[in-house]
């Protein structure tokens, strides 16, 4: 249907954002019905007296909300069972209403007759990225697809906690969050110093998390229609998600210590990018580590070209080694994040940034639009554990358990080739021949043993293939277990006719 030409409704949203609205009005009035052609961008461009850019913008909208799909050189087509209309406008930086449905979590419903694992493969396609995510684990299935802290005692830590805070302070825990007391930002202080650096208490935003704080980063720092750097394998969450608030993941090459200068100072001199996200202490998945002089250079190049510097140091604050923070040697510049998800709990959801001076107070608010502003209890406990002492505690406790996890995994993987380190709850495992990534994957999951392919860390389309998948080792709540699901790697890894031959 290459003649449909819409009438834009008024308002003072974003030209492609009335755009995307129009089009998905006409989905569900059937005036775009399944398998219906979206007119080529350029075309609807010309008939509109609009940019090219805005009608990319506006397809890509309701390409994420699962409405259209597209692929170049076929053209965009209307799926079957589009999403009813919403509202559509990114406000103030902010995830519009309209892309709330590519946020939420789809169901995934399993005949009672299919066995347990096999939902797996149906579970949440990411469209556009590769992968499967795993929004229902199968019951019994041993999770070697996260890297949460391990547990070593947490529980009872955590409830003495909590209990001084309901006894003194019944007021605030009724109540919302509006002030940051000065100890959230000292615990901050606190847990995000390293290698000599200690941040500026008044740098410190306290944040739901390194994930909601990465994200208020990217919306306080750039508008819809930029572009953000990430390395070609990286935390995709991140990537993903400056999808859905109209950014733009862009990928640089990267080697062992992280991207290369050269395709970086490429890159920024041909799309001009506001940002670029780094995890330089502990890459994930590859677990790479940066150098001084790599670091510099990207430094060089950030200030040259006036990119902001994302520093996540999540899995970072495991290693009391490592170059000093880009947070030290570029404050101008540099969002330094960190929390306690993987060396304190994950369940805590507490985390802060140190941000550049200019950008602390704007960046609160972003924040706070982006999540619903701070939980009390949350931000309190994560503040007491840290001043405490008591976070600290519990991260020697955690490398402690990781070390001899470490040591299960060098046992029952020997004469394998994988990326690990004592101090990290995953592995980065290269796949023997014939498997490949995503075929390991799922004959693992047929297994009852649930890994990360190489495609669940692609910031976008890659021709680059690597055969590897990463293993989480500190989610499973047993050594036991964790012995278990890695014999049955090892498995697979020795015979792979037997994975391939489970689906016949």
């Amino acid at each position: 249907m290459t003649n449909w030409l819409p009438d834009l409704p008024s308002g003072k949203g974003p030209l492609y954002v009335r755009l995307a609205q129009r089009i998905a009005d006409d989905i569900v009035s059937g005036a775009l019905p399944a398998g219906a052609k979206l007119p080529p961008q350029r075309d609807l461009a010309y008939d509109l007296g609009v940019t090219v850019g805005t009608v990319g913008r506006a397809y890509g909208i309701v390409r994420e909300r699962g409405l259209v799909s597209g692929e170049v050189g076929r053209g965009t087509y209307v799926l079957a069972g589009g999403a009813a209309p919403q509202a559509a406008g990114p406000v103030n930086g902010a995830a519009s209403p309209a892309l709330s449905y590519a946020l939420e979590e789809k169901p995934v419903v399993t005949p009672v007759s299919t066995p347990a694992w096999t939902h797996l493969a149906m579970a949440n396609p990411d469209p556009g990225f590769g992968g499967t995510r795993h929004a229902v684990a199968p019951t019994g299935a041993l999770r070697l697809d996260s890297t949460s802290a391990p547990e070593v005692g947490q529980a009872q830590a955590i409830e003495r906690v909590i209990s001084g805070i309901a006894r003194e302070m019944p007021h605030e825990i009724a109540s919302y969050t509006r002030l940051v007391p000065d100890s959230w930002r000292l615990a901050g202080q606190q847990w995000l110093a390293r290698c000599g650096w200690t941040p500026a208490s008044e740098t410190i935003v306290p944040t739901t998390g390194a994930r909601g704080g990465l994200m208020a980063i990217i919306s306080a720092t750039t508008m819809p229609g930029d572009r953000v750097v990430f390395e070609e394998l990286t935390y995709s969450s991140i990537a993903r998600g400056v999808t859905l608030t109209g950014r733009q993941p862009v990928a640089v090459a990267r080697d062992d210590e992280g991207p290369i200068p050269e395709d970086l100072a490429r890159l920024c001199a041909q799309q001009h990018p506001r940002a670029i996200f780094l995890m330089p202490t502990v890459h994930n998945p590859t677990l790479g580590q940066m150098g001084k002089t790599r670091q510099a250079e990207i430094i060089a190049i950030a200030r040259e070209h006036n990119l902001w510097i994302i520093e996540d140091e999540v899995y970072g604050s495991l290693h009391a080694d490592g170059i000093p923070p880009f947070a030290e040697l570029a404050p101008e510049r540099t969002f330094h994040v960190g929390s306690l998800s993987k060396s304190v709990s994950a369940g805590i959801r507490g985390g802060w940034i140190a941000s550049p001076p200019s950008h602390a107070q704007r960046l609160f608010t972003a924040h706070n639009m982006l999540t619903g502003g701070l939980c009390f209890l949350m931000a309190e406990l994560a503040a007491r554990l840290v001043l405490s002492g008591t976070a600290d505690d519990l991260r020697q406790r955690i490398l402690q358990e990781l070390a001899a996890r470490h040591e299960i995994t060098q046992g029952l993987l020997a004469g394998q080739t994988f990326n690990a380190s004592p101090q990290t709850p995953f592995i980065w495992l290269k796949l023997p021949e014939p498997w490949m990534s995503g075929t390991f994957k799922t004959a693992a999951a047929a297994q009852g043993v649930l890994v990360d392919d190489e495609d669940e860390f692609k910031t976008g389309r890659s021709a680059r293939v690597y055969h590897r998948v990463r293993l989480g080792t500190s989610n499973t709540h047993t050594r036991e277990e964790l012995i278990k699901g890695l014999g049955i790697i090892r498995d697979l890894l020795r015979n792979a006719s037997t994975g391939y031959d489970s689906f016949e």
